[in-house]
């Protein structure tokens, strides 16, 4: 049999087994998705649910949002964006690096007091709150406070509750809010500053206090697929955010699902 002959034969036969596979075996796309580490347990449901319900697969990378926008500045390979706050997601559609269309709010979120231990004595959060005094010599675990959206929110909510200027010296500045959150978990920071839903996730410390939603901005989670290909998992997987599988994984960490 002549070399073209073979050739002809196999692409035939490649043909007919592609068609007796299942059409997800055969369009199955890999993503990488880059999402806000305050998202870590929800999206590790949500990744597998995904995979499991369209056959695609998915990479998800978790850190703060300040890394994430700034690797994907200088050419990360990511499909999709979730960031922990719009100023990211802004700047990142201020580049051009969005598709069109694409973005959308997906959650919302609020911020909490944590102290080590399960018995920690709550507090009110007010201008009146004694936090200096409740520290004193000791640390205030946060994200970094110019960088990472739950720092920012943190020193806000601070600011304007009248208490930043007697805390600043005792703050410990952590890489992103799980970080923050692990000082509080194993002793290392008495106190610190999370988001809710970060709470929930780990067992070793208490939610002694509510910030007021009106000391921060409103801590949005903004989703969007961005511009450097186009693939049927990116659409897929955005869609699936906005579904009832991933808003009840959303849910049971506690976040406030707003995407339609």
């Amino acid at each position: 049999m002549s070399s073209r002959h073979r050739r002809t034969g196999l692409a035939a036969a490649m043909g007919v087994f592609a068609a007796l596979l299942p059409a997800g075996a055969v369009l199955a796309d890999r993503i990488t998705v880059f999402a806000a580490a305050s998202l870590t347990n929800a999206m590790a449901e949500i990744e597998a649910g995904f995979e499991a319900t369209t056959g695609h697969e998915v990479a998800v990378s978790l850190a703060g949002s300040s890394a994430l926008a700034r690797q994907i500045q200088q050419g990360a390979p990511a499909d999709i964006f979730i960031s922990a706050n719009p100023g990211w997601m802004d700047a990142l559609e201020s580049d051009g690096l969005l598709e069109t269309g694409t973005r959308v709010d997906l959650l919302r979120n609020s911020l909490v007091l944590i102290a080590h231990g399960p018995e920690a004595a709550p507090v009110e959060i007010g201008a009146g709150l004694d936090l200096a005094g409740l520290l004193g010599e000791r640390r205030l675990a946060m994200a970094l406070v110019e960088a990472v959206p739950a720092g920012i929110y943190g020193k806000a909510a601070l600011e304007s509750l009248g208490l930043w200027e007697s805390v600043a010296p005792r703050v410990a500045q952590a890489d992103n809010v799980r970080a923050a959150l692990a000082l509080v978990a194993t002793g290392e920071a008495p106190y610190g500053i999370v988001y809710a839903t970060d709470a929930v996730a780990e067992e070793d410390v208490t939610v002694i206090g509510t910030f007021p939603a009106a000391s921060h901005p409103p801590i949005v989670y903004p989703a969007a697929d961005l511009a450097n290909r186009d693939v049927a998992a990116e659409a897929a997987f955005l869609d699936y955010l906005r579904g009832p599988e991933a808003r009840a994984a959303f849910e049971r960490q506690g976040f406030i699902v707003v995407a339609d």
